[in-house]
């Protein structure tokens, strides 16, 4: 079976490619004749997240639709709030 594809464009300009920085070049991965060397290391813009000590663990939990509707009402970051209240009930 084929698939219809539109055509990619053919008006290359090498131009409005920008050049990597050496720290891009450091991040990137290295391989020789398809053997990784060297593994990736953040993206090609900034470095990695940074290792917390003490990573979140993801889980399921079952709330009131009234109090995830008003969690997530406050905006991005709603998610950080209910682990701020969660810490502040248990006194941590």
């Amino acid at each position: 079976m084929t698939e219809s594809r539109k055509p990619l464009p053919t008006d290359w300009d090498d131009d409005d490619i920008p050049e990597w920085s050496d720290a891009q070049f450091d991040r990137a991965e290295l391989r020789v004749a398809g053997k990784i060397l060297r593994p990736a290391d953040g993206t090609l813009t900034k470095p990695g997240r940074p290792k917390s000590d003490q990573p979140k663990q993801q889980v399921t939990l079952r709330l009131d639709q009234a109090v995830l509707d008003a969690f997530r009402a406050t905006g991005p970051g709603w998610q950080s709030r209910i682990n701020a209240q969660l810490r502040k009930a248990l006194g941590l």
